[in-house]
């Protein structure tokens, strides 16, 4: 079949290199794609928001499944355009509909939605403009560290977490008064703070029966060992130590199925991929969050470890046959780093030469913030690129990963070095 993949990071690069590993792929093509993907598929310069253009293409290219990585497009109702065209009826989509992808849009939606169907999550008050000195006192109320997120999209990065109530209460100020990320933080949750550790746990479902993905784990803020603001992602690891049998079996009970009862009963349209980020909580899973899509970088660690035909299961998740599939997963560990602009989360500067210096043999590179200029490659986004590592363990995959980051030159080239300590710490 030929199919097409939305997006432009290096969640779709890492999707667009797993769908070319099909039998089943004919012509492949990415919308916009990057200066790396160009090499397994066609690029089509169109926008993930450019739902005409899209449309146009699919016709044009006799696109018979389209895959969309990202969650703008889900949330703006992409899915909803392509199956109310009657030129593209037989089409195959994967991604959540709008009534789906709420979930994502909203996290008061989403609070709202696990309260509702007794998906164990944190508490948490939703504040805007109006009650915002109701949301001083609630803050009052809690015990630090403090934790703020934007109720909309933020890019990933509308989490704030504070050990003061006088920050937190300026956090606060940011995000509603002073639109930090404008319409998405007009309304605010604060939220009890849950202690443990976090994974990524990946579910594909059909709306009414779903596989288990590898899970992962990533590492948000921008610092050494977790310090800093949050970023988009600066790297993760697959599998996770503490994300044993008895651990996932209760993920599974206790989060995964009432999660899909739920969108079953609500009657969402969702095709499609859930994260779901949980607290491991002295070994009972709480959810922090829904994404309706893969993560980024996690999908560069997830992808690789799925020995599975791909293009297979998302075929059947769009075609609603899921119940029939099988998931094989190989046993090593998959780690990648990221490499980031200099400046970045904050302000950083685009059209960087980068240069490779050596053989980048040892690693899957996935790009994600690049593009070609003629035959030059230059950077195009805050994080650049993903290097993927594969070993028997841990520090084998990442040892793969840093030793190739050397030979990745750019003017203010950044990456963290301790990828993983946390797992370390814990005997991985």
């Amino acid at each position: 079949m030929n199919i097409l993949v939305i997006g432009s990071g290096g969640r779709e690069h890492a999707m667009v290199w797993k769908i070319r590993q099909s039998a089943k792929c004919d012509e492949l093509f990415v919308a916009p794609g990057n200066g790396g993907t160009h090499d397994l598929a066609t690029n089509l310069y169109i926008s993930v928001e450019d739902h005409d253009g899209i449309k146009a293409a699919i016709l044009e290219k006799r696109i018979d499944l389209v895959v969309i990585g990202p969650e703008v497009p889900l949330v703006n109702g992409l899915v909803d355009d392509l199956k109310s065209d009657p030129a593209l009826s037989g089409l195959l989509v994967v991604g959540p509909g709008r009534s789906g992808a709420i979930l994502e849009g909203s996290k008061e939606v989403a609070k709202d939605f696990m309260k509702k169907y007794g998906v164990p999550t944190a508490a948490a008050e939703v504040f805007d403009e109006s009650n915002i000195s109701e949301g001083y006192q609630f803050l009052d109320k809690l015990k630090p560290p403090y934790v703020l997120k934007a109720d909309g999209l933020a890019a990933g990065k509308g989490v704030l977490i504070t050990e003061s109530i006088d920050e937190a209460k300026q956090n606060l100020d940011d995000l509603i008064l002073n639109k930090k990320f404008g319409d998405a933080s007009a309304k605010v949750l604060v939220e009890e703070f849950l202690p443990g550790i976090e994974v990524s746990v990946f579910v594909l479902t059909d709306g009414k029966d779903y596989l288990i993905l590898p899970e992962a784990k990533d590492y948000k803020r921008i610092g050494e060992k977790d310090t800093g603001p949050n970023t988009g992602g600066m790297g993760a690891i697959s599998p996770v130590i503490f994300a044993d049998k008895d651990f996932m079996k209760r993920v599974e009970d206790e989060v995964v199925k009432p999660t899909i009862e739920g969108i079953r009963k609500e009657k969402m349209d969702y095709t499609g991929f859930i994260f779901i980020g949980l607290m491991n909580s002295g070994g009972a899973p709480k959810v922090i969050e829904y994404n309706v899509r893969m993560g980024d970088p996690e999908t560069e660690v997830v992808l690789p470890r799925i020995k599975s035909d791909f293009v297979s299961l998302l075929e059947a998740a769009a075609r609603g046959t899921l119940a029939g599939q099988k998931l094989e997963v190989e046993p090593f560990t998959a780690a990648t780093v990221v490499l980031v602009a200099g400046g970045y989360p904050d302000a950083y500067e685009k059209g960087k030469e980068i240069t490779f210096t050596d053989s980048m043999k040892g690693v899957i590179t996935f790009h994600a913030g690049t593009r070609k200029v003629q035959d030059q490659l230059v950077t195009n986004g805050g994080r650049v690129m993903a290097l993927t590592g594969l070993g028997k363990n841990m520090g084998e995959a990442l040892s793969h990963c840093y030793k190739a980051a050397e030979h990745v030159k750019w003017d203010g080239i950044n990456f963290r070095s301790d990828i993983g300590f946390d797992l370390q710490e814990l005997g991985q």
